[in-house]
């Protein structure tokens, strides 16, 4: 099963997931948002198995910026899925997937498990 990283090329954190899966001798796909976009299976894919909360980074600056009630409306999964799908840059990244398996954010030892 192929390893997908989503994220965005010049994103610190997508650099680091980068740099350790090839440090690992681990392929994989980088699925560029910018360029390719959000694929609504793969939202679909990560809401079933990490969760809104995990998703939607409410730290970032995309997420800052958007108006208070819009920040207000994401309550659940498919509130949290339709701004994913309008803003990109509000996803936490990288989004690592490997089948059913995904880890959202810098997390090297979820990363281990993925490729064992």
């Amino acid at each position: 099963t192929t390893i997908t990283v989503y994220g965005i090329p010049n994103c610190d954190s997508v650099k680091k997931a980068r740099v350790w899966l090839s440090d690992h001798g681990v392929d994989y796909v980088l699925h560029d948002f910018k360029k390719q976009g959000v694929p609504t299976e793969a939202v679909d894919l990560w809401l079933k198995h990490v969760g809104w909360e995990t998703l939607v980074n409410r730290k970032g600056t995309t997420w800052r910026k958007l108006a208070p009630d819009l920040q207000a409306s994401v309550v659940d999964n498919a509130s949290a899925r339709a701004l994913m799908l309008e803003h990109a840059s509000v996803i936490k990244r990288p989004v690592v997937v490997k089948g059913t398996h995904v880890t959202v954010g810098v997390n090297p030892e979820a990363w281990q498990r993925v490729v064992s």
